[in-house]
């Protein structure tokens, strides 16, 4: 389905940016209100709370107006672009996330702090308020503060940020064109086989659940030098040596490192997806005693904006 040109953009409400999706064209798939089409479009909400956000004002139209919950459906003519609702994200319970981040650097064009394990770095799923951008928002006062990368909310460590919203395609292309060079930590099982250092190639895609990705036959699309650090006077839950590893990735896959140290018989330690699934992303309540053991420790390269050679390592320290 092609999307038309964003020509409105709701402000934001509590540090959240609107969410939007777009209107099929009458005919194709009618609904006889709005309501119904939203409850089934985007059934993660049920119909009673998208009763409730549109009573409330939190549905608008593309000038900015608000949806009632009676409102029909919109007609349109078949050749008429598709038409966008806006609305905002809203949680009943968010879990607080008992750990705070750290600002490392901040000058007029850039932010980079030091995440917590834990904290998502944006808006999704389960946190909204609870997030690493809207603390540093709030902290900051910036609201046009703009992550340039990812990190999993599991992982610890550096992320950059934006400041400005004409920078942030200059930083951008800097991760696209793999001149961001990261180093990441990791504590997993040490394996005396293993000839190391190793450079990991595969190609990953999604696996099943949905949040999990897996390993599958074809040119690869990941890429990972793994090496030694130290081995550790420490073990696992199965009695197997520990050891310190450090991981540069190439490219960047959802959970790489991840996939990557697994399927080399190294999960790392505290990881709840591999090799096994302990929980998904929507457990009720977290275990804040055992976090992931991976952390984005440094960072750096040439600063397109400022042409400064950067460079930032994380202040947090992996416990085995």
């Amino acid at each position: 389905m092609t999307r038309p040109p964003h020509r409105y953009q709701p402000p934001k409400r509590d540090g959240v940016s609107a969410s939007c999706v777009a209107l099929p064209m009458a005919g194709t798939n009618p609904w006889p209100t709005l309501l119904d089409f939203l409850a089934q479009r985007l059934p993660y909400v049920s119909r009673d709370d998208w009763h409730t956000r549109m009573s409330q004002g939190a549905v608008l139209d593309e000038q900015g107006q608000p949806l009632r919950a009676d409102a029909p459906y919109p007609p349109q003519p078949r050749n008429a672009q598709h038409r966008r609702v806006y609305y905002y994200r809203a949680l009943t319970h968010e879990q607080p996330i008992p750990f705070e981040a750290h600002v490392l650097f901040q000058d007029e064009h850039l932010v980079v702090a030091d995440k917590p394990h834990f904290l998502p770095v944006t808006p999704s799923g389960h946190y909204l308020q609870e997030t690493l951008l809207l603390r540093l928002q709030r902290q900051l006062g910036i609201e046009n503060l703009s992550p340039l990368h990812r990190i999993d909310r599991e992982t610890a460590g550096l992320v950059l940020f934006s400041v400005r919203p004409q920078d942030r395609g200059a930083y951008a292309a800097l991760f696209r064109a793999k001149a961001v060079t990261k180093h990441y930590e990791a504590i997993a099982p040490w394996r005396s086989d293993l000839s190391l250092p190793h450079t990991h190639l595969s190609r990953m895609e999604r696996g099943n659940p949905f949040f999990r990705q897996h390993e599958v036959p074809g040119e690869p699309n990941s890429e990972t030098c793994i090496e030694l650090m130290e081995r550790l006077n420490s073990h696992d839950e199965q009695s197997r040596e520990l050891a310190r590893y450090r991981l540069t990735p190439v490219t960047g896959k959802t959970h790489q490192l991840r996939v990557h140290m697994n399927s080399l018989g190294l999960p790392i330690e505290g990881d709840l997806f591999y090799p096994n699934v302990i929980h998904g992303p929507g457990a009720a309540q977290e275990d804040f005693a055992k976090p992931l053991q991976l952390l984005a420790k440094t960072v750096g390269f040439i600063d397109p904006v400022s042409g400064l050679i950067r460079s930032f390592e994380s202040q947090r320290k992996l416990d085995a």
